[in-house]
């Protein structure tokens, strides 16, 4: 099995990544695309020219390394917005794809506390949708995975004919070897945690570009979230 995960920035991937991660049967994969994404954008995200330098920047070498038997599964934790138009897309045939979710509000104001201000191809959610409309696959939403790990990864192995796994709950604190380089900027959170955290509060406050930023997100997430599972 390889799994296609996808999501945009700040919505718990690095967590399911550790959860399958935590599997003996997997091996993964950490943003293969990302740097081919900031040599083709030329934006200037933290770290930019250490992930270029560090990782492969051949959009066709990233892809057969997508194509690979993993150990014996792969899972593959891909951004949304990393599918550039051009970037090879035939190692994601026979994936079993999967869409994680968050609501827009919550990943703008993550995001922006790090990036600053954003555009909505930043965040990814009209590439998702695009990306769910060629491929299909199931969906799951952030906040019920946190809400209650067991019940989502229990569910979500099911529907993909994987035997659910109580490993994937834990994972020891600390980074991993699979990391990006990008991870001393960006996993701190995650490098501190041994498991999924608990339900997230309200909804955060956005200033009047982000509340706009997020109602042109909204359709994109709603036609997603509609066929979560467990709704």
């Amino acid at each position: 099995m390889r799994i296609a995960m996808w999501s945009g920035p700040r919505n718990l991937s690095t967590a399911m990544m550790y959860s399958f991660g935590a599997r003996a049967d997997f091996t993964v994969m950490d943003e293969p695309f990302y740097a081919v994404y900031l040599e083709r954008t030329g934006l200037d995200h933290p770290m930019r020219d250490e992930i270029i330098a560090h990782h492969e920047r051949d959009p066709q070498k990233v892809a057969q390394a997508c194509t690979r038997q993993g150990s014996p599964h792969l899972y593959m934790k891909h951004m949304t917005q990393h599918m550039l138009p051009g970037v090879p897309m035939d190692w994601a045939e026979g994936c079993v794809h999967v869409h994680l979710l968050r609501h827009p509000a919550r990943v703008i104001a993550s995001y922006a506390a790090k990036r600053g201000a954003l555009t909505l191809e930043d965040i990814g959610y009209v590439q998702q949708a695009r990306l769910f409309d060629q491929f299909g696959g199931v969906v799951i939403d952030s906040h019920d995975v946190r809400a209650d790990p067991e019940k989502s990864l229990r569910g979500l192995c099911a529907a993909i004919d994987l035997p659910f796994d109580t490993a994937m709950l834990k994972w020891p604190a600390g980074p991993r070897a699979e990391d990006g380089i990008w991870a001393s900027h960006w996993y701190a959170a995650v490098h501190q945690s041994t498991g999924f955290s608990g339900a997230e509060g309200p909804l955060p406050e956005l200033d009047r570009d982000q509340a706009a930023l997020a109602e042109k997100a909204m359709p994109h997430y709603e036609k997603l979230w509609a066929r979560r599972l467990g709704k």
